[in-house]
């Protein structure tokens, strides 16, 4: 006897609300999704020669938009490749009309694609997913194998900065950035207690607001990157038990 399955409305209802996100944000004028020919273009786009700030794994874009409203002479672009997150912050940005915040729909370690060589100024890089086993390390933004995609689109002494409750990432941010002989412009594993939570710091996201309720520390770091190269990791040879 066949049973009857009752379907999940809430699950129905969050696939068709992607969908519908996914074919707003095909029209909304300041999201580009994998766009091409783009390199150089930035400047054209925004209708101005204002630096370009980019957030990287922007979800959604809570601190392009921040940093949007605070910075009318600066240009940001929220990056994710996740199109129904980047979709909250690209509507909030239309209907503020913050001309100077748009969106790209790609993978960051694409990046190059979309961007010539000093063309970003600035990186920010909030509460990513710190990846906290030992396997996924190369997965965080601020491995060495991404920063040696932000060197290729960074101007010299470029700053990236670094947001996290994540101690394990914060603490891996600064091992990295000692082994590639970065500058450290600010390091700071409790800006709330320190009073330093203003201005661009100032701005939460939701994951932040979350975090602060359950008692976690926030920290930052900014820095530059070094003139020299980036120094990939030797990869570990797995060690092979042959049988006689």
């Amino acid at each position: 006897m066949l049973k009857h399955i009752t379907p999940d409305l809430s699950l129905q209802y969050m696939g068709q609300n992607k969908l519908e996100r996914f074919e707003a944000i095909g029209h909304y004028a300041n999201v580009l999704q994998n766009p091409e020919n783009m390199k150089g273009q930035w400047h054209q786009f925004f209708k101005n020669n204002h630096p370009i700030t980019l957030e990287l794994a922007c979800g959604k874009g809570e601190y392009s938009v921040g940093l949007g409203r605070q910075h009318t002479n600066r240009n940001f672009i929220g990056v994710d490749v996740k199109g129904n997150r980047i979709y909250i912050g690209a509507k909030t940005a239309l209907k503020e009309n913050l001309s100077n915040v748009a969106f790209l729909r790609a993978q960051i370690q694409q990046i190059t694609q979309y961007f010539t060589p000093q063309e970003v100024q600035e990186i920010w890089i909030i509460f990513p997913d710190p990846f906290l086993r030992d396997s996924k390390a190369k997965n965080r933004l601020t491995h060495a194998r991404f920063l040696k995609v932000y060197q290729q689109i960074l101007v010299p002494n470029g700053i990236i900065n670094l947001k996290t409750d994540s101690k394990e990432l914060y603490d891996f941010t600064l091992e990295v950035i000692a082994e590639q002989g970065c500058k450290i412009h600010q390091q700071h594993e409790d800006i709330y207690a320190k009073g330093l939570a203003i201005d661009a710091l100032a701005i939460q996201t939701f994951y932040e607001k979350m975090h602060l309720s359950e008692g976690r520390k926030i920290n930052y770091i900014s820095f530059s990157l070094p003139d020299t190269p980036i120094q990939l990791p030797e990869k570990k040879k797995k060690n092979v038990e042959c049988e006689e």
